[in-house]
C-alpha cells in the first residue's frame, strides 16, 4: 500500500514549490585565483580601450555614446575602462521581476537562481508526433507545461517558434499566451523595435502604468552579434526596455574558433567586454535599469564547425564568467541543460547534466534553456522539458536546502527506540519525516525489475511522455481580470490589422 501511495504521488502532474525561485545557500564555485581574474579583467579593459565594440545601423545609439564622451571611429565605440565599469555599477546587483501573480515574482541576482525553459527553437519533438516545425498549438502546450511545473520559475518567451503564424504577428500571439495561460513572469519580443514596443505596451495593460513606472515586469533577451558587434536589434531593444525602466538580458553567443578566438580565455574576455559595453549603454539610457550579463560560450568541432555542448571548455567558462560577473556586481545568465543530441538519449543526459551542473555551481542567477533543449537548440523536446525539469528539483534542493542540524534532524529519539541491529523504517522519527526526508524524482523508476515489467517496462522517455500528457489534461488557466483580458484582445486585434503578413 505504501508503495502504491508513492507511485500515485509520482504520477501527480503538479506540485507547489516551496518558493517561486531559489534562494541559494550553497557557496559559489570560484575556479580562478586572483592572478587569473586580474589577467582576464585586464584583457576585458584592453578590448574596451583599444579594440572597441561596433554599434551598427543605429545612429541614435552612436549619438548617445558620443554625447557621453566615448571615442567613435565610424560605428566603432571605444571608451576608458573605468568609464565603462563605473556605468555598469549603476545597474542593480539584484532586482525583482514582478509576476502577474505576485506570489510567483522572482528575484534575479545576488544569491538567487531562477530557472526558465528552452528559448528560440524552430522545431519541436515528442514521442507521438516526432520532429516537426513548431506551431501555435505546440507553443501553447509548452507555456502551460512551464506554468504547471514547480521547478520552472519563469516562462521565458520563445519556448518554440510558432511557424504557422506570420513572423510580423506571432509575437502578439505568444505574448497573449504567456499573459493568459500562465501567471509566471516572462520575457518579451526583441526582433524588431516595434515588437519590443508592443511587448512593453501589452505589459502595461496587464500591470498598469504606475506599477511599470516603479517595478520590472518584463525583460528582453538579446544576443550580441559576436565578434564585437552590437546591431540595432540589440541597441533598439535596450532603448525600448530600459527606457521604460524594464530589464534587458544581453548574451554574447560565442563559438570559440568561429565568433571568438579558439582559446577559452580570450573568448571569455570577449564575452565580458561585449556584454559590459551593452550594460554601460543601458545605463546611459536609464541609470538603474535592470540588466543581466549573459554568457553563451560553446566549443565546436574544428573538423565540421558544429557546436558541442557539455564539453570541458564551456564548463570552465561558466565558472570563470560567474567570478567575473560577481566582481562586476552584475546578475548572471549562463548555461542550461544543453546538448547536441537529437533525442533524449545517453548523450543528451551526459551533456545536459555537465552543462547544468556547472551552471548551478557557477552561480548563474537567470538560466534560460534549463529544460527542453535538444539538437543544439534547434529543437524543443516535450519529453526533454519534463525530464530536465525533474532534475531541476534535485538541483533546487542542493542549492537551497543546506544541511539540517536541528534536534529533529539528529533523531536522538529514534536511537532510543531502535536498538543495535534493528531498522528505522517503522520508527516514529521516520514516520514523522518520510514525506519530506528525500527528494523523489518523479520520472525515475527505483522499483524492482518485476514491478517495472508489470508496469509495461517503460523507459524514461515514455514516462515523461505520459506525464506531460497528464499535466495538460489537468491544466486549469490561472484567474485573470476579464477587463484586462479584453483589453489585451483588443490590442492584439488592432495591431494585427495594422501589420501586414510577413514570413521573414
Amino acid at each position: 500500500m505504501a508503495r502504491r501511495a508513492r507511485a500515485a504521488r509520482g504520477r501527480s502532474a503538479t506540485s507547489k514549490p516551496d518558493a517561486p525561485f531559489i534562494r541559494r545557500v550553497l557557496p559559489d564555485m570560484n575556479l580562478l585565483d586572483e592572478e587569473q581574474v586580474v589577467a582576464l579583467e585586464a584583457q576585458v579593459d584592453w578590448i574596451f580601450e583599444e579594440v572597441g565594440v561596433a554599434f551598427r545601423d543605429d545612429p541614435e545609439a552612436l549619438r548617445i555614446w558620443r554625447e557621453a564622451g566615448a571615442r567613435l571611429d565610424g560605428d566603432l565605440v571605444r571608451a576608458d575602462a573605468d568609464f565603462i565599469r563605473t556605468l555598469c555599477r549603476e545597474a542593480p546587483r539584484e532586482f525583482t521581476q514582478v509576476a502577474r501573480n505576485r506570489e510567483r515574482s522572482v528575484t534575479i541576482g545576488g544569491t538567487n537562481q531562477v530557472f526558465a525553459p528552452v528559448y528560440g527553437s524552430p522545431f519541436v519533438r515528442d514521442l507521438e508526433g516526432g520532429r516537426r516545425y513548431g506551431d501555435m498549438a505546440s507553443f501553447e502546450k509548452l507555456v502551460k507545461l512551464t506554468y504547471m511545473h514547480p521547478y520552472l520559475h519563469h516562462g521565458g518567451f520563445v519556448t518554440c517558434e510558432p511557424c504557422d503564424v506570420p513572423v510580423s504577428k506571432r509575437h502578439l500571439d505568444m505574448l497573449f499566451a504567456h499573459m493568459t495561460l500562465s501567471d509566471k513572469p516572462h520575457l518579451g519580443a526583441i526582433t524588431e523595435m516595434s515588437r519590443a514596443e508592443d511587448s512593453v505596451a501589452m505589459a502595461e495593460i496587464v500591470f498598469g502604468r504606475e506599477v511599470m513606472d516603479r517595478e520590472c515586469v518584463i525583460m528582453g533577451n538579446v544576443n550580441t552579434n559576436s565578434p564585437l558587434l552590437v546591431d540595432k536589434v540589440v541597441s533598439e531593444a535596450v532603448r525600448v526596455y530600459c527606457g521604460r525602466g524594464q530589464g534587458i538580458v544581453v548574451v554574447p553567443f560565442i563559438l570559440s574558433g568561429a565568433m571568438g578566438p579558439v582559446s577559452t580565455a580570450a573568448s571569455i574576455s570577449q564575452a565580458m567586454a561585449e556584454a559590459m559595453m551593452v550594460c554601460a549603454f543601458s545605463q546611459l539610457i536609464r541609470p538603474g535599469a535592470p540588466f543581466v550579463l549573459g554568457n553563451f560560450l560553446s566549443s565546436m568541432s574544428l573538423k565540421s564547425g558544429a557546436p558541442t555542448f557539455g564539453m570541458p571548455e564551456p564548463v570552465v567558462s561558466n565558472y570563470a564568467i560567474g567570478q567575473l560577473a560577481r566582481r562586476a556586481g552584475l546578475p548572471l545568465r549562463c548555461g542550461g541543460s544543453l546538448t547536441a543530441s537529437k533525442i533524449e538519449d545517453a548523450q543528451a543526459a551526459y551533456e545536459s547534466a555537465d552543462s547544468m551542473h556547472s551552471t548551478m555551481l557557477a552561480g548563474a542567477n537567470f538560466v534560460l534553456h534549463a529544460a527542453g533543449w535538444l539538437e543544439g537548440g534547434l529543437c524543443t523536446g516535450f519529453e526533454k522539458l519534463i525530464m530536465d525539469a525533474d532534475r531541476l528539483g534535485s538541483y533546487q534542493k542542493v542549492l537551497s536546502g543546506g544541511l539540517d542540524t536541528s534536534d529533529e534532524a539528529f533523531a536522538r529519539d529514534a536511537y532510543s527506540e531502535i536498538g543495535p541491529g534493528g531498522h528505522f523504517l517503522g520508527s516514529a522519527h521516520t514516520m514523522r519525516n518520510y514525506q519530506t526526508a528525500f527528494y523523489e524524482p518523479r520520472l525515475s523508476d527505483s522499483e524492482n525489475v518485476e514491478s517495472w515489467e508489470e508496469g509495461g517496462s517503460k523507459d524514461m522517455r515514455q514516462r515523461a511522455f505520459e506525464r506531460w500528457q497528464a499535466m495538460l489534461e489537468e491544466y486549469q488557466p490561472p484567474a485573470m481580470d476579464p477587463a484586462t483580458r479584453e483589453e489585451l484582445e483588443v490590442f492584439v486585434a488592432r495591431r494585427k490589422e495594422e501589420l501586414p503578413d510577413a514570413w521573414y
